[in-house]
Order: structure tokens, then sequence, then C-alpha cells
């Protein structure tokens, strides 16, 4: 809903909320809580932790560290950077290498970091959160380093030449920074510097302009946002020719779905010595406010503005549909004239995903029905649409610029193409050749890492409550025995536009494709069934299959969740015995649903870093930036709907819920660890059999800060579900 589409205003009654015995455990890091903690995890590795958990665990861990595996990299000037973890660097390395190295089997790397170095000599568990490299000469970068995995990182300056950190360098103390090379010596910054520099959802509110050498208070707030809104978020558009315009850029996220943008050339605060101002009231008079709707999404490319709005759009001249893409030149936008010129629209069944910029041509990557799909706009000629061939069914593929600033790869590409049992491969491109079609070299290509013999791919759709057609792909054995008595998985997410698409993934392959019954409870030789379902509430038919299952009407992605399983059991491909279901942040939601509101239809729920108490989740870690999606349960109104999909006030007394396995981690600054736990307290207080809880100290959101953990956490779902479905 956008917001001038809102009421007036707000209903002011306050929702009676339940009373929660369970709050004590909201104290993250408190002695009792840490050894409730300890308990239930010896509990639960006492359960699960034998033969069969270490041959997951160690298998998953030598795919993860496999020299074999693809090496992806980003250039910049004439180098090509990875980070890169294996058994020896299990933190990993930052390193860089050259085209031509690059292309041989064993590439030469010049290590520029070694993060386990750096973690022993500084005692700190550092995890990599990416680096920003200067565009001007490409010797300096900004580097993102998280203590614990979190979303919160401490940015260094880093001297990619000497490879150390720069020595009174910019160095700003862990946060959630959000910051932005502007010149050699200046960087617009988003971090948190006191009680008064955040929002509400824990996100920095306050845009600063650092200079170097300057200290984060004495450095200027040049734009802020209210603390109700989600973050400000800070950007620039830097070039290293002298033929276009630098940019800096301010968005105001007012919630996850609405967010104004503003910008400002450079050059209008920069003075004659060639030094930017960092004066607010000069910042003020530069900006450039974007008159657009609120949901509309703004992007920029040299001086086009790009238009891609999550609601139909009707603009002075023009209607720009819901998930279409348009277009208007930057100078009409200062102006306040926007003019929208729709290059992209999209249909039933099709939905823009992302886009890629070379020098000369726009690529958009499309889903047809899930299936991927690449079409070619030339923009020296009024957006000539072509499509490149070469997609297979089934299959995702996706394209990216080389670098568009060299003159030598202005128009080369990157194409990655992967499939559920396909290896990924990244092959090499150029766009505008003399051929009729651009060709396609591959560069490199991972190998099996796990036995897909046997094994096939099918895309069905099952028939949700309201009558809509929910597609989803199933991965199992050719010929699959249509008797219930396969082990299958459920996978699924169903939020915030976040598309679930066909990948190789050596974790699913290893932990579930390639596990077989041995005959003690199933037929013998069964192997698992892998599902992925589409639900709404993703972004696979574009914005609009998302909003449909918004707030109030959260509860179709559930009822979509469900169809499928249903439609799994009718078609005989399992049993609800023999069903598991499995899912993370937003799908630690849909799983909990799963749970509370349909456990007659599974025999396994694996909870991953979960959203669960939906009375309490804007007071917990960064929750309050989610009430766009949900509701806020402050508001008596949007209460009334929400109770109706929070596992934690829909448990009821009965014994029939199937097992269940909640695993989380301490160090989760985005969900939290709390909402797994209370779940887990309150199930096994009501006497509930087969309650398992597990948290990790480390790895963050993604409960994942190395290999190592990856593989343990992952191989204790897969081992809890496989012995739940089989007995084994």
């Amino acid at each position: 809903m956008r917001e001038e589409d809102s009421p007036a205003t707000a209903p002011t009654t306050s929702a009676d909320l339940p009373e929660d015995e369970n709050l004590w455990l909201e104290d993250i890091y408190g002695e009792e809580q840490i050894a409730w903690v300890k308990n239930q995890n010896a509990k639960t590795l006492e359960r699960f932790h034998d033969d069969l958990f270490d041959s997951i665990s160690g298998d998953l861990r030598t795919a993860l560290d496999s020299d074999d595996r693809i090496p992806m990299v980003t250039k910049r000037g004439d180098h090509f950077y990875n980070f890169w973890r294996d058994q020896t660097n299990p933190k990993g390395l930052w390193r860089r290498t050259t085209w031509d190295s690059y292309r041989t089997s064993a590439p030469e790397w010049e290590v520029l970091l070694d993060l386990d170095a750096l973690a022993a000599e500084e005692d700190t568990a550092w995890v990599w959160s990416g680096a920003m490299v200067r565009r001007s000469d490409n010797r300096r970068a900004l580097v993102l380093l998280s203590p614990d995995g979190g979303d919160s990182h401490r940015v260094r300056e880093f001297d990619l030449n000497d490879r150390t950190f720069v020595d009174g360098g910019f160095d700003i103390p862990a946060a959630k920074t959000r910051l932005a090379w502007l010149d050699d010596d200046t960087v617009l910054v988003a971090t948190e510097t006191d009680a008064d520099s955040l929002t509400t959802s824990s996100y920095p509110r306050q845009a600063r302009a650092l200079r170097r050498g300057q200290s984060l208070d004495d450095a200027p707030i040049v734009a802020e946002v209210p603390r109700d809104h989600v973050a400000i978020f800070v950007g620039s558009d830097i070039r290293p020719d002298a033929e276009t315009t630098d940019r800096a850029v301010i968005v105001d996220a007012i919630d996850f779905f609405n967010s104004t943008m503003s910008f400002l050339d450079l050059d209008d605060i920069t003075a004659a010595d060639g030094s930017l101002s960092t004066e607010p009231a000069k910042w003020a008079d530069s900006l450039n406010w974007v008159d657009v709707p609120t949901d509309v999404e703004v992007g920029f490319e040299r001086d086009l503005v790009l238009f891609r709005p999550q609601s139909t759009w009707k603009s002075a001249t023009t209607e720009v549909a819901a998930g279409g893409l348009a277009i208007a030149d930057i100078d009409a936008v200062k102006a306040g004239e926007i003019t929208p010129h729709v290059i992209f629209t999209p249909d039933a069944h099709t939905s823009l995903q992302s886009f890629t910029f070379t020098r000369d041509y726009l690529v958009l990557e499309l889903l047809a029905d899930v299936q991927s799909k690449l079409t070619v706009l030339d923009l020296g000629n009024d957006f000539a649409e072509s499509t490149l061939p070469g997609v297979p069914a089934n299959h995702m593929v996706g394209l990216r610029a080389v670098d568009k600033f060299d003159p030598a790869t202005a128009n080369d590409f990157w194409m990655v193409s992967t499939g559920f049992l396909t290896a990924s491969t990244l092959s090499y491109g150029t766009l505008g050749t003399d051929s009729a079609e651009p060709t396609t070299e591959v560069i490199k290509s991972a190998p099996a890492m796990f036995d897909a013999e046997g094994l096939s791919v099918q895309q069905h759709f099952a028939t949700s409550a309201d009558g809509t057609k929910i597609p989803y792909f199933q991965i199992g054995a050719e010929g699959l025995v249509l008797d219930g008595d396969n082990p299958t998985l459920l996978d699924g997410y169903g939020g915030f536009e976040v598309s679930r698409t066909p990948g190789y993934s050596p974790v699913v392959g290893i932990g579930w494709l390639s596990r077989s019954t041995t005959g003690s409870t199933l037929p013998e030789g069964r192997r698992g069934v892998y599902v992925l379902a589409n639900i709404r509430g993703g972004g696979e038919y574009g914005p609009e299959w998302h909003t449909s299952a918004m707030r109030e009407n959260r509860m179709r992605c559930y009822e979509d969740h469900s169809a499928v399983a249903r439609d799994l059991i009718a078609r005989g491909v399992t049993s609800p015995k023999t069903l598991a279901c499995a899912g993370g942040s937003n799908g630690g939601l849909l799983v909990g649903n799963m749970l509370t509101q349909y456990p007659e239809l599974f025999g396994a729920i694996s909870c991953g870093v979960p959203l669960l108490d939906m009375a309490r989740y804007t007071k917990l870690s960064a929750g309050y930036s989610w009430k766009a999606e949900y509701g806020d349960p402050d508001v008596a109104e949007d209460w009334a709907f929400i109770k109706e999909f929070s596992p934690y006030h829909l448990l009821e007394d009965r014994q029939d819920y199937p097992p269940v396995l909640f695993w989380t981690a301490t160090s989760d600054d985005r969900v939290g660890p709390v909402q797994a736990r209370k779940m887990a307290a309150r199930m096994q207080a009501q006497g509930i059999e087969n309650v398992w809880f597990f948290e990790d100290t480390e790895g963050g959101h993604s409960a994942a800060s190395d290999n190592e953990q990856t593989a343990f956490t992952r191989a204790l779902s897969y081992r809890f579900m496989w012995n739940a479905l089989t007995g084994e």
C-alpha cells in the first residue's frame, strides 16, 4: 500500500497482547539464559550427534572446502578479486589475480588479507562482510569485517599495493554501517554514533560526510530520516572517466517497500580547489528529490533514471505496470518533469528479477513460470530487443557486466548457469559483436559434488485454497515409486519478494538427495526427494505475487505451502509420515505455521533462525523494520490478523505435533535467537515430545560464519529430519 493510500489517521487502539511466561529468555547473553542454551544443546547433540551425523557433516565440509569450486571474481582495474574459504583457511583469504592467470586451471593468487591470521593477531573471530575498492585509482579499499558474523561490521581502509591497513585511514567501529566513496579522501557514511543516530529498527538514520583523519563525531550530518523509518541508505556513482558526472545518493527507507530517493551531482558541491563541501546547508541546497510514489524503486545509470513500481504507477503521461521498468532523463528528473518511458512490461507468467548494464546494453533477467530468460536491450537503438539463447529448462542463468568502465571489457559479461542437478558453469561473452548471436566461452566448471545419477527434475503446479496455481520443483528418482513411502523435504520462503529458483546446492545434494533408506521402516533404497515451492509472498511472478500475501493476506502463503504438501501426498510422492519441511528466517515463520496450523501433514519440521513470536517481533532485534510485511502487533486491528499466523500463540494443548528442531545463533542481530528459545521452551513446558533446540554462538543470521559451522548446523538439520521420517 502506498503512503498516500493509507488512512489519514492510524488506529490508536492498543492491542491486548497475551502474557508471555518466557520473557526471561530474551536476555540474550544472560548467565541463566546461556546455561539454558547449553543444556538444550547438550541434549540435542547427545540425541543426534552420531556416526551418520559425522558422515553428513564431513561430506558437507569436504564439498564446501573443495579446491575445485569456481572462484567467482570481481574485476577492478587490471585485477580480478575473490574471497575464498577452505579447510586450511576457514576464516578465508581475500586475494586477486590477473586475467591470463585466472583463465588457467590453477590461477596464481596474490593474497591481500588472511582473515585467519588477522583473527589470531587481534584475538577477534573476524568474519568477511565485503570490500569496496576506490574507483579513482583502484589503490584503496574499505574492508568490512564482522566480529561475530552478525550484521554489524567494522570498516577499515586497506592499501591494495602495500597489502596493509592504512595507518590513520578510515576506521569505523562495528555497527550496521552503510557507506560509499565520494572522492579519495571523503566517504558518505551512515552509522551508529549515539542513541539518537539509530532508528527504532536499529539501523542508522543519519548520513555524515566524513573526511580522512576526521572523527565521526566531528563529521557533519548531511541528511537524516525520522526515527520510526527503517533506515537511511547511502551510495554513490563514481566513474573513472571524466566524461560522466559523479553523484551521491541518499535513500530514506520508510519501510521495506516504500522509500524516497535524493541525489546530488558532486560538481555542485565541489570547490575551485577540487575539495568537496561537507556543509549541511550546501548539501541540502544541492539535493534533488525524485518525485515519484514511494513504492516506486529508483535507480541510476549514467544520465538515466530507472523506475520499477511495486504497484501500477499512473504518471501524468504514462502508466507503468507493477513490476515493470521505465526510464527518464536525469535532467528532466532534476526539473521535476518526469515522463517515464516504459521499456519492460510483465505479463501473467513473466516477471523481471534483476537487470545489468554494460556500456551499450541493458540485460533483463526474467522468470517465465520460474524458468530463466535473458533479454538484451540496445541502448543506442531505442532499446531494440533480442534474446540470449541457450537457457535450458529448469535451470537458472544469471548475467552481470565484467567491467563497463574499462573500454576493453565495456560490453563483456559473466554468465553463470546452474540447475538442481547441474553443477555451475561460468562463461564469458561479449555483446554487440559482428556475429548474429553473442558467443560465450566456458571459463570455469564446477565438478559434481554429489551423485545425481538416476535423479530427475520436474515442475508441477498445486492449487491453493483460493484457486491460485502454485508452481513447485520436484527433484527425485527417475521412475519414482508413487506409494507415499519416499522421504521428502519441502522447502520454501514466501516473503519480502524473494524468489526461490533452481540452483546447484551441494548441501541439499549431500544432505538429502544422496541419502537412501536401509529398509528398517521404509522400503530399502528410497532416495530423498527435495521439493522447492514457489509460494506467494515471494517474487517469482513479480511484486504482486508478493503483495498479495502481505499483512492481512499473510495466510495465503501458508495456504499455498500446505497446498503443495497436499499435492505431493495426493500424487503419492510422499505421505504425512514421510514429509518434512524446513525453512529459515521468514521461512522459519513459514514452517512454524506448518507446525501449528497443519501438523497433520508433516512428519518433521526443521525451523532455523526463525520469527515465531509475532506479538513481540517488533521489539526484538531488527523486527520493527518488518511492520510493512506483517503488520503492527501493538495496533488492535493488526493484531487481530497477526495472531492468526503467530506460531508462538497458536500452540494448543495437544500432543500430536510432529518432531521439531529449532536452530539459531546467539550472534544473530537481525531476527535474534530469543524467538526460537521461547518457542522450544513453551512446547517443552506443555509436555510435547520430540522438541529439540540448538543455538550456535557465532554465525549471525545465517548461523554460518565459516564452512565448518555451515556443515555442522546443516548436518544437524538433515540428520534430525532423516531420523524422524525413516527411523534411521
